[in-house]
């Protein structure tokens, strides 16, 4: 079964991309290459249990068994050394990355407290958009009994559009909520 998300950038958000644009080939119509999700959690040089509990909230969020990432470099003022687990990231792919941006941007988004609408401004100049998200518990897979800590998150969206006028197109017509 393939994602509802896909079928709609294959059936409407493609070709209207098409038209916009003028590209002269089906395969220069921007699409999405990958969705990363990266917790930071420099708080867990004092205590490791709280990797644990965001590598498991994160594999509820994403579907998907996150890494984690360690220190490189040792830094005596925050009591960090090489080696150390300092926060864990997921990089979701194909009908799996559909599917969470659906439940991004249909569910997640709209429990955010005060929403009114993401900012235009956090693409990288060539089409990629990062949001951070201040708490996990806007998606319905976290229990909120479960939780001892809030954990902010990045989601960076990559696509294979060259411009952020080509990405910005591209994830208004994908239903992402931008102020206007």
């Amino acid at each position: 079964m393939a994602a509802r998300l896909k079928e709609h950038f294959v059936k409407k958000v493609a070709p209207a991309l098409h038209k916009q644009f003028g590209y002269t080939s089906p395969m220069a119509v921007p699409r999405l290459a990958k969705i990363t999700v990266n917790i930071g959690l420099g708080e867990a040089t004092q205590n490791a249990r709280l990797m644990d509990t965001a590598v498991q909230e994160l594999a509820l969020i994403t579907g998907q068994r996150p890494i984690v990432n360690r220190a490189r470099k040792s830094i005596s003022a925050f009591k960090l050394r090489a080696g150390m687990p300092v926060g864990c990231s997921v990089t979701i792919r194909g009908d799996r990355m559909y599917e969470f941006f659906d439940r991004l941007v249909n569910i997640a988004l709209a429990r955010v407290r005060d929403f009114r609408g993401l900012s235009t401004k956090s693409f990288d100049g060539r089409g990629n958009y990062t949001l951070g998200l201040r708490d996990q518990l806007i998606f319905p897979e976290i229990d909120y009994a479960k939780v001892d800590k809030m954990k902010g998150m990045n989601v960076t969206i990559a696509t294979t559009a060259r411009s952020d006028a080509e990405g910005l197109a591209l994830l208004k017509l994908m239903g992402m909520p931008f102020r206007s």
